[in-house]
């Protein structure tokens, strides 16, 4: 995938901000890079409610990410430059005190620079929110659970992965199974799973109570299941099958079967239990399915995140891969959290610590809200355009980074005799129609080409 990168400096006063401040990129970091994505430096009183945050939450939730920066025994392959970055900001942390929320503040403007960022030609990102379902289940099949949910399969491979060597991959390789001549092709998916492509071969790890159930709980990426001696089985998301998510509460929508204004994760279990023999046509075009692992046997604690650490409810966040794990983001957006109108103001700095098959682009984030049912309601209502800002460590020189971007391609530069001649081609065509209409008085409007090449 080509990588672009375009550096917007918004005014001459953010400019003149950023090249005050001494630029610390080490010699031979690689410029920072984010795929199609825009950037732009902003001041710190630009950021709609930066100071009314309660930033010692905010720290803390950082602190949390610091650990992977410190626990590591061993140098980590992640080169980018953001990463080296906050492993350098991490180790500062390490010997804050903040007191309150102000001291708070101050390390992470003393510590980073605000730019908000956006997909390239985008004025905003998109939003979701995600939670923990906790819901009954059993080990054994029965009347009552009779849905299972699965361990990964043994013939599930991934180009380039090698058993046992790290987490399976999510994106960015082709993931499917061997044919007989050793080739990957595409995995079963989840119509053929439903179907029971994979019984018999002892994957399952419990059984819930219905399909829905079984969908959300793959959509989160984690659950809590009370089994029936009330033992809580922890599970959280292992690997997936290759095919790309699908919203199944978009194809709903596009089928005219619920309004777009109803939509929410309710809606959808409202629906597909009063059509239930509709239901799994509609799954089915989500070909998407997820795998799963055992993580405890606990109610203690929250389900851990992508980065490694357990998730932080209103404060962590999923991003795309491209992002490093422990990058902080002020978010700024109106959201349905009090009731199903997106009339609350949500404006909070949240930590990048964890991903998703379906979270894709460069201001593009999962709010994780707990779980159980009050966090269900609050995620399960999330799907809103939001202001992404990103802090960047200061000891990088976006600046240089800049220079080494190329700019979108321009649009073509055509002269202006070639747009006359199609718009004589237009009038002539035109005429042809006119005159070749038996009986009939058939006016039609051409109207002129107009091209307006971008300087």
């Amino acid at each position: 995938m080509t990588v672009r990168l375009c550096v917007f400096l918004g005014s001459i006063a953010a400019a003149a901000l950023w090249l005050s401040s001494p630029a610390c990129a080490e010699p031979g970091d690689e410029p920072l890079k984010l795929a199609d994505s825009q950037l732009e430096p902003i001041k710190w009183g630009d950021v709609d409610g930066w100071a009314a945050d309660d930033h010692l939450a905010a720290f803390a939730a950082f602190q949390v990410s610091c650990q992977t920066f410190r626990n590591a025994k061993r140098p980590d392959d992640d080169n980018r430059p953001i990463h080296n970055a906050l492993r350098e900001v991490c180790r500062r942390a390490a010997a804050a005190r903040p007191a309150n929320k102000e001291a708070a503040r101050r390390f992470f403007e003393d510590n980073f620079r605000p730019v908000q960022i956006t997909r390239l030609g985008e004025a905003q990102g998109f939003l979701t929110g995600y939670y923990e379902p906790i819901v009954e289940g059993s080990r054994l099949p029965n009347p009552e659970f009779h849905v299972p949910l699965y361990r990964r399969p043994h013939d599930l491979v991934a180009a380039g992965y090698t058993p046992g060597s790290g987490a399976f991959p999510n994106k960015g390789t082709l993931i499917g199974r061997r044919s007989e001549n050793s080739e990957i092709v595409p995995y079963h998916d989840r119509g053929a799973i439903e179907a029971g492509a994979l019984d018999g071969q002892k994957l399952e790890i419990c059984w819930v109570r219905d399909p829905f159930e079984a969908l959300a709980i793959q959509i989160q990426g984690s659950a809590r299941v009370i089994l029936e001696d009330g033992t809580p089985l922890r599970l959280n998301y292992d690997s997936h099958n290759g095919f790309p998510y699908t919203s199944v509460g978009r194809v709903l929508i596009e089928r005219n079967l619920v309004p777009r204004e109803e939509m929410s994760m309710q809606r959808i279990r409202d629906w597909m239990a009063a059509n239930p023999d509709e239901a799994p046509k509609v799954r089915a075009t989500n070909r998407s399915f997820v795998f799963f692992r055992i993580t405890g046997l606990s109610n203690e604690g929250e389900p851990v995140g992508a980065q490694g650490v357990p998730l932080i409810p209103g404060r962590s966040i999923a991003v795309d891969k491209i992002h490093v794990y422990g990058t902080p983001f002020f978010i700024d957006a109106s959201l349905p959290i009090e009731s199903a109108k997106p009339t609350t103001p949500f404006r909070r700095l949240m930590i990048a610590q964890d991903t998703g098959s379906a979270i894709i682009g460069p201001a593009r984030a999962d709010l994780y809200w707990g779980a159980g049912d009050d966090a269900a309601r609050i995620a399960g209502r999330i799907r809103h355009p939001g202001r992404f800002v990103m802090l960047l460590p200061r000891e990088l020189d976006m600046i240089e980074a800049g220079k080494h971007m190329p700019l979108p391609v321009a649009k073509p530069n055509i002269p202006e005799a070639e747009v006359k001649k199609e718009e004589g081609k237009a009038k002539q065509q035109a005429g042809k129609t006119e005159d070749g209409a038996k009986g009939k008085k058939l006016r039609r409007q051409v109207g002129p080409v107009r091209w307006r090449p971008r300087s």
